[in-house]
């Protein structure tokens, strides 16, 4: 358990770890505090931006979109290896996540399933995005790369924290894929390295996620009519994220609320199976059912269950 450092004190940390480092605009004071706690932190968070150009990227991460206020992070780590800092403070990068994964990394110990998204995690981690596309086959080049374990090492020296305290969205909450294009495993072993630390070793091969139909079903005949944008079940992450991927729902709604974006991303699919309504020209109804949800697994990397 660790106080934020101040943000002179990470500056000079990234500074020390022989980073180029980009401030943007006033980044000390750019921050999320007034919609929740800062700290204590516990570790480093590794995201790609699906985004492409530096320039427009940076602006995102700072300004955030519609839905989702930025900043998205505290750095943006470019293809070029240089950091830009956009933030400080509460940031809108991790989201809820798995309360198992959040003690292995207090505990430094080998990662769980990330199987839940009940924790806060923007009060619990630095956070750094990182340009690329996420499609597996865009580049990470090997600056970058470098970049992203100067970084991560910078933070943990400050903290003591060793490398098993750096992790990538894709742990930390279900249905999530950054960073795609290299493997967190082997970045950890970068970081022992340059921390003088002996590697973490293997993480247990994991698991496919499971949706449970008769949740996802409840959640969306509840969710629309509900107060806010309530989370009733942590698999609607998982297949949100399928629907994202699939081009049906924009990212800005991946947010495990199965609301009426969801509802009509849902009948989408449905249509694009071959459902329709039970009147002639009636669309889809966008209530889950089992044969639409399973091949959308198949396709996507989840399993249903009851």
């Amino acid at each position: 358990m660790s106080a934020p450092m101040t943000a002179d004190r990470f500056l000079s940390a990234l500074l020390d770890e022989g980073l180029t480092v980009v401030e943007v605009g006033d980044w000390r004071h750019h921050n999320r505090n007034q919609m929740g706690p800062w700290g204590s932190v516990h570790g480093v968070m590794i995201h790609h931006t699906v985004t492409k150009g530096t320039a427009s990227t940076v602006g995102i991460v700072r300004d955030g979109y519609s839905g989702l206020p930025g900043p998205l992070c505290h750095g943006m780590i470019a293809k070029s290896g240089a950091v830009h800092l956009v933030g400080y403070g509460r940031a809108n990068h991790a989201g809820l996540g798995d309360p198992d994964v959040l003690n292995a990394v207090i505990a430094e110990r080998a990662l769980p399933m990330d199987d839940e998204a009940t924790v806060d995690g923007n009060r619990a981690f630095y956070g750094f995005e990182c340009e690329n596309l996420g499609t597996g086959s865009d580049p990470w080049p090997a600056v970058q790369l470098d970049a992203i374990e100067r970084v991560s090492a910078a933070l943990c020296r400050v903290h003591a924290w060793g490398a098993r305290s750096v992790i990538g969205h894709l742990e930390w909450q279900p249905g999530k894929v950054d960073p795609k294009g290299f493997t967190m495993a082997s970045m950890r072993d970068r970081i022992a390295g340059r921390l003088g630390q002996s590697k973490p070793g293997p993480l247990p091969t994991p698991t496919r996620p499971k949706v449970s139909l008769s949740k996802l079903i409840a959640a969306a005949r509840s969710n629309p009519s509900a107060k806010g944008q309530p989370v009733t079940y942590a698999g609607v992450v998982t297949y949100e994220t399928a629907l994202v991927d699939e081009g049906l729902l924009a990212k800005q709604y991946l947010d495990g609320h199965f609301g009426t974006t969801t509802i009509t991303a849902t009948s989408e699919w449905q249509e694009r199976l071959g459902y329709r309504g039970r009147k002639p020209g009636q669309p889809a109804d966008g209530i889950p059912g089992r044969d639409s949800v399973t091949r959308l697994g198949a396709k996507h990397g989840f399993d249903v269950v009851a």
